[in-house]
């Protein structure tokens, strides 16, 4: 699983890669977390507002930090 964290390095893009970190671990999940701080790149995968969180190229969230309840949703599906 790859979890990618779009954004250039905001406390609001900090906190959402603390979340992530925080509930991969409790849940024991195998993943790899990417942090795109590159903004070309970040508008290059469609992302206009940031934070923004893809899991296996699927976009889940963009504009706010994602509760650890919606991140629990995302690993689990």
């Amino acid at each position: 699983m790859k979890i990618e964290i779009f954004g250039k390095g905001c406390a609001k893009c900090e906190r959402t890669e603390a979340i992530i970190t925080e509930t991969v671990k409790r849940l024991g999940i195998d993943a790899e977390i990417v942090h795109v701080r590159d903004l070309n790149e970040i508008v290059g995968r469609g992302v206009m507002v940031t934070p923004a969180v893809a899991v296996d190229g699927v976009l889940k969230i963009s504009g706010r930090i994602p509760s650890e309840s919606m991140v629990r949703q995302w690993l689990s599906k």
